[in-house]
């Protein structure tokens, strides 16, 4: 077993006030799960992606429960999270983003193809 794969960047707390706050963030990869991606903000605070839904937003708007991934022009990203408490929006430049999953790419194994159903 491979040891997981770190890389820190920083992202932007969007917030509806007249000022955004970087925070440190970081990214994850582990061997045992390597199809998701774990990024760790500031307080101790966890959050799961799925590599394939990390990978499809950078390119297009998608969402996933409570989560919405896109790209914001060619050099930011965006995930917002929304809970009963609120919305988060988090702001990342794309490039760690990038870097980090080319690295982790190997150790990722490709997504079983999807079951075709006929209506």
């Amino acid at each position: 077993m491979s040891p997981s794969i770190h890389e820190h960047t920083r992202a932007l707390i969007v917030t509806d006030g007249p000022d955004a706050r970087s925070v440190p963030v970081e990214l994850r990869c582990d061997p045992d799960d390597p199809r998701t991606v774990h990024l760790r903000l500031p307080g101790g605070v966890r959050l799961p992606i799925g590599r394939d839904l990390l990978e499809r937003g950078l390119r297009s708007p998608v969402t996933h429960d409570d989560m919405r991934i896109w790209p914001c022009g060619r050099a930011q990203l965006i995930i917002e999270l929304r809970s009963a408490d609120g919305v988060a929006v988090l702001q990342f430049d794309v490039a760690p983003l990038i870097r980090f999953l080319a690295r982790t790419g190997d150790e990722a194994p490709a997504e079983p193809p999807a079951a075709v159903t006929g209506s």
